[in-house]
């Protein structure tokens, strides 16, 4: 990547649903293969993949796979075989964690460090890059200040093996470091670090203080809100983020759909201020909806700390989806089951429209969150003649019984919109590479059209034919032209159409739907082989020194490569990996700048007014992952 260059990465948990993000104004991708990758329900045939990378090539969009486990000493092998498979089905880069495969013979595929590699300070960015990784995925808790120095210590574009930093902005939040939590492994033997985390984090629990006295009750306080640097992303690119990632390869079409729309839309709006930036694809896309992150699932969102240490990082009272307040209760009818059961309610905004299978929901007494999956609604009379209703009946899926505390007054949310679901159902965005198209005759008898797409590719096709005049000279060029700009399907759109023709031609529709189909497959097959391989980066000679000569199980080692790679690199002691079981005694099983007492409010430095509580990275350990924590 050039330093110019800005890169939306988007996830997809399957071939098709990473089509959508190409079209949706992805300029990269990144999908599990059939193994090996860290979500263990994500995992996609070798020939999907081929076909995701033929599409994503044609607008030069790259496709990533996740290889990003900890791999046994008999994976390794496996593992070199699926990354050989990988690479002759196009595939441009590899998202890796487990640095024996670095030990491998692998095929010249650019590497890319997972965030499951624990990148937090200069030092480690540092030597990944010496070690030949391309593109580092750093930790989400990183501040701007702290991702500008990373920036700055791997030195200029241009100079060597310039690694690019990658960011993740949009999705699910880990409580922990990813790559340092270990309670998934812990209490049920599935390993976060091969793709198989049970989501401790999720749960509720109980919180004590010193004394043994209850501070939170059944709260869900190792649960954070969703990442969303809609806000922050100018500052990032200016702390030197360069690759753009979004959350999400558990995500269903229409979250990808919708997130990737948003991004690509901010980062549009960037790169038309900021000329000096560009785009690593080509293309620009339309959209049949207004992208909205407040439709998708999500726990509220947070930016986390890329402005500093902050109070509302949680999501305290529930790990679901709250939605969007739409209105309240005005009435509850308890039909006794007798299929009488409804609500009324009366909404804030006349322009909210309920559906059919609208998901809401409201939160009881206790502040947990109640579903309400809507069987049926009518719209009532408005108070006002001629005015939208702002009233509605809803006959719920459930029978009213199941509704803990639902009454009069009750705030509703909407967390599931059909009528926005029913959209992104359907086809939703185009996106097109623009075009010149000039037509000319540079001999008797014979027309040529030429295409230049706006990378400066260009393709002709040519045919012979007899030409006769054109009945009406003044019409001929505009009715050419227009034949012409008809692109259909294909992936271009005109910009501009030139006829340069030595006299007003009678070209017949067929011959010219023939000579731009032609002149069509011809760019598309200029533009396939201009898309060359990502270069692999060389390890510096002789090797770089590990920035420690002391590995704790906290380094993930769990094969023999991975251990050549790090003695290799000057490391003396190194223990195995906390899955290999050989830890004993007490041990941190969750690390994480998340923390609880700060949250609660309870932080003596908070009491005492102590300035520098924001950022601080106290790198918090629970040790003992109980019900009490």
């Amino acid at each position: 990547m050039l330093a110019h260059q800005l890169e939306l990465l988007s996830p997809a948990r399957t071939a098709d649903i990473g089509i959508e993000a190409i079209n949706h104004g992805a300029d990269a991708v990144y999908i599990g293969g059939p193994g090996f990758g860290a979500r263990s329900s994500a995992d996609n045939p070798v020939q999907d993949i081929a076909r995701l990378v033929k599409h994503a090539h044609r607008f030069h969009s790259r496709i990533f796979v996740t290889v990003n486990t900890i791999l046994r000493d008999d994976e390794l092998e496996p593992a070199r075989k699926l990354i050989r498979q990988l690479y002759d089905a196009g595939v441009d880069a590899l998202i890796i964690q487990d640095m024996g495969l670095l030990e491998l013979d692998l095929p010249p595929i650019q590497l890319h460090a997972s965030t499951q590699t624990d990148i937090r300070t200069p030092e480690k960015a540092r030597f990944l890059q010496d070690a030949g990784l391309s593109q580092l995925v750093l930790a989400r808790e990183l501040t701007l200040a702290q991702i500008a120095g990373i920036d700055m210590a791997l030195g200029p574009y241009g100079q060597g093996n310039r690694a690019a930093l990658e960011f993740f902005v949009h999705g699910a939040l880990c409580v922990a470091y990813s790559g340092q939590c270990f309670i998934s492994h812990a209490h049920t033997g599935r390993s976060a670090n091969r793709g198989d985390c049970s989501q401790a984090c999720r749960l509720p629990y109980q919180v004590l203080d010193d004394k043994g006295r209850f501070v939170a009750h059944d709260k869900h306080v190792l649960s954070m809100k969703d990442n969303n640097q809609s806000a922050n992303m100018e500052a990032l690119i200016d702390a030197g983020i360069r690759s753009f990632k979004i959350e999400g390869r558990y995500k269903d079409m229409g979250y990808v759909k919708n997130i990737t729309a948003h991004y690509r839309t901010l980062l549009d709006e960037i790169l038309e201020r900021r000329p000096e930036l560009a785009a690593t694809s080509s293309g620009h896309c339309t959209y049949t909806f207004t992208p909205d992150p407040d439709q998708n699932f999500n726990r509220e969102f947070t930016d986390y700390f890329v402005q500093g240490r902050k109070e509302d990082i949680g999501a305290f009272d529930s790990p679901k989806n709250p939605g969007q307040p739409i209105g309240w209760v005005t009435k509850v009818s308890n039909g006794l089951g007798h299929g009488k059961d409804f609500i009324e309610l009366e909404t804030t905004d006349p322009a909210t429209v309920l559906q059919n299978g609208d998901g809401l929901c409201y939160h009881d007494l206790q502040k947990e969150l109640v579903g309400l999956q809507t069987n049926r609604v009518e719209a009532l009379p408005s108070a006002t003649q001629g005015a939208p209703t702002q009233l509605w009946r809803v006959y719920p899926k459930d029978p009213m019984a199941s509704f803990k505390d639902l009454r009069k007054g009750r705030e509703i949310n909407r967390n599931r919109s059909m009528d926005w679901v029913r959209t992104l159902d359907k086809k939703s965005a185009d996106r097109r590479i623009n075009v010149w198209m000039t037509l000319t005759d540079p001999a008797p008898g014979q027309l040529c059209l030429t295409l230049t797409d706006e990378d400066g590719h260009t393709a002709q096709a040519s045919t012979n034919l007899v030409l006769t005049s054109a009945r009406d000279a003044t019409q001929g060029p505009h009715k050419l032209k227009e034949q012409l700009a008809r692109l259909g399907d294909s992936v271009f759109e005109a910009l501009d159409v030139t006829v340069q023709l030595s006299q007003p031609w009678f070209v017949p529709a067929s011959t010219l739907n023939a000579l731009r189909r032609d002149a069509v497959d011809a760019l598309e097959a200029a533009r396939l082989k201009a898309c060359t391989r990502l270069p692999r980066a060389t390890p510096a000679e002789p090797p770089t020194p590990y920035p420690e000569d002391t590995l704790t199980y906290l380094a993930n080692v769990f094969n023999h490569k991975a251990r050549d790679f790090y003695a290799k690199h000057g490391v003396k002691v190194i223990a195995a990996a906390y899955e290999a079981n050989e830890e004993e005694g007490e041990v941190s099983l969750m690390i994480t700048k998340h923390c609880v007492r700060f949250s609660l409010s309870l932080c003596p430095k908070q009491a005492k007014g102590v300035t520098g509580v924001q950022g601080t990275d106290t790198g918090q350990r629970q040790r003992h992952p109980h019900p009490a924590l």
